[in-house]
């Protein structure tokens, strides 16, 4: 993920990842292969929507406010339509999902990715990763 410019976003999509393929793994061992597939497919719309975001937002070099907001506004726009659209996707070709799996593992990672606000760029403070 070296194209994402933006640290924290590039260090919660890791965490996005690594979360999806636990999951995956744990509900694979404990419902079968259609759990864990639908736990990949979960963490999957989370992290290609959090892709979409992060690709508009490592694209701004401006530097007022104005520009920042609306960066951003145009960022988690695009990022709910893909959200939106995997979703509908997975739950209409996919006829074996696991509910539970799927939107668990979704919205997990969909919360770990509001964790970005959380993570810092000052090199100082981030000194476990």
């Amino acid at each position: 993920m070296p194209w994402i410019g933006n640290k924290p976003v590039r260090i919660v999509m890791r965490w996005q990842l690594i979360v999806t393929l636990a999951m995956v793994l744990i509900l694979g061992l404990m419902w079968g292969i259609h759990a864990a597939a639908s736990a990949l497919l979960g963490g999957f719309v989370s992290i290609v929507s959090a892709a979409a975001f992060a690709a508009i937002v490592s694209r701004y070099r401006g530097a007022t406010a104005g520009g920042v907001l609306i960066t951003a506004v145009k960022a988690e726009a695009v990022k709910i339509v893909v959200m939106i659209t995997l979703l509908w996707l997975v739950m209409t070709l996919y006829k074996d999902v696991v509910a539970v799996g799927f939107i668990g593992t979704f919205a997990l990672t969909v919360l770990i990715f509001g964790m970005a606000l959380f993570v810092t760029d000052d090199a100082r403070v981030a000194r476990f990763r």
